[in-house]
Parts: structure tokens; C-alpha cells; sequence
């Protein structure tokens, strides 16, 4: 079963932006030259995904209308509340279907390799329930955090549990079966949900991203992808 689709996640506050999301949608402040959400577009339209749903939320109407420039996008709104990642992407299931999908955050800019065409090299769905992009932490420009995950010599992801740090960074884009939503009863919760299953039965893997990558969910990262870019 090789994804067709493609769900963005675009719905949240933006509150890393601080003032730059005070009167627009995260998704729509610009990053070399446009709006961050179109980076994450042509990423799929260059990869051949045809089909792609993008949830909205706040400032959900001039987001909707930017999107509407596009073609093959369907706009999903959650109201009145946001509905996380799971949510959000269990809530789109009766318009996206029930084969393996594509998710991406729409705050990272990728200067290298496509990483949708990367991470379907890596895709197995015989032995893998979820694939997701990785990063080695060195490699995660702009990223702040502690790190995500470890990596078994099997491809298998693991959480970092008690240590302080981890060595891989999730990149924003996975390959993900998405029937184990139905199982869960919340209507708001998140991704990881779904993941910890999945990590308890050894059906979640990592590829590694090996090009350059950068967060942009804050301004300082997005003043750092300026500067790489214009180095590359």
C-alpha cells in the first residue's frame, strides 16, 4: 500500500511566532519569499501527491483563502476546538480514506533532497505501521530541544524514556497507517498516541533525513533559514 495522499497539519496557534501570528496563521508568514505552507506544497506537488487535505483552525479563513489558489486541496476546519494532530488527522479520515497517508508540519524548510520521495525509498508496510523522516540531532538546524528518539539497529524507533537527551529529531513528516484512530475515543489528542502503540509493537520506524533541514516555527529560525540559504 503506497500513500496517494497527503494530510498538513496547519490548525495550530503558532505561539512560537510570537508577534508575527498576532493577525495571520502560522502557515502563511513568510519564509524566503512566501508563505511557509507553500514550501510544504510544492514539496508534494513535486513528489507526485496529488491528493492533499490541510486542516485550519485559527485564523482559519485567510488561510482557506490563500489555499484556494492551489489546486487538488481540500480544506479541513475544525471548530470550535482544535483537535491536535490525532485528532485532526482521525477527523479527516471520512475525506482522505483508509490507505496509508502522508502527514507534514508546515514549519520546517528543506534545502536539500525531497524528503516525501526519501522517506517512500524506506516504506515497508509489510513490517511497519508508521515511517517516520528522523534527523540526526547535529543536523536539525534551528531545532532547540532535547532530541526525540532512538534508533534500534532494526530501523525501529524508541523512546528516549529517563535519558536527557536523544539522538534523532522527528523531521514533521511521516508515512503513517492511520486504522488504529478508530480506536481511540478522544476526539482531541495527539499523534504520539497512535505512535506509542505502535512503538510497543515494534511498527514504528525511522529513516534518516540526511539533508539540510530547518525549523521556522520561531522567527530566529526563520532568519536562520534565510542565512543558509543564501550560503547554499
Amino acid at each position: 500500500m503506497q500513500p496517494k495522499s497527503a494530510m498538513v497539519f496547519a490548525a495550530g496557534f503558532g505561539t512560537r511566532m510570537r508577534h508575527l501570528t498576532n493577525d495571520m496563521p502560522k502557515p502563511l508568514v513568510p519564509v524566503l519569499g512566501k508563505p511557509m505552507i507553500d514550501h510544504t506544497l510544492d514539496i508534494l506537488s513535486n513528489a507526485g501527491i496529488a491528493d492533499v487535505f490541510v486542516n485550519t483552525h485559527y485564523f482559519a479563513d485567510p488561510l482557506e483563502q490563500h489555499l484556494k489558489t492551489k489546486i487538488s486541496i481540500t480544506t479541513i476546519r475544525e471548530e470550535p476546538e482544535i483537535l491536535e494532530t490525532g485528532g485532526g488527522l482521525k477527523n479527516a479520515l471520512p475525506q482522505i480514506g483508509t490507505d496509508p497517508v502522508f502527514t507534514m508540519n508546515c514549519d520546517s524548510i528543506w534545502l536539500d533532497g525531497n524528503p516525501i520521495e526519501q522517506l517512500l525509498q524506506s516504506w515497508n508496510p509489510d513490517t511497519m505501521d508508521g515511517l517516520l523522516l528522523i534527523l540526526k540531532k547535529p543536523n536539525a538546524q534551528g531545532y532547540l530541544g532535547a532530541g526525540d528518539f532512538l534508533l534500534t539497529d532494526q530501523a525501529r524507533l524508541q523512546r528516549k524514556g529517563t535519558a536527557k537527551e536523544a539522538p534523532y529529531v522527528y523531521s514533521g513528516v511521516q508515512i503513517i497507517k492511520t486504522e488504529g484512530l478508530n480506536a481511540i475515543t478522544e476526539q482531541c489528542f495527539s499523534i504520539n498516541v497512535l505512535w506509542e502503540k505502535m512503538i510497543a509493537e515494534g511498527r514504528l520506524s525511522g529513516a534518516i533525513y540526511d539533508g539540510t533541514w530547518v525549523d521556522v516555527g520561531y522567527p530566529e529560525g526563520i532568519e536562520l533559514a534565510e542565512k543558509i540559504a543564501a550560503d547554499v
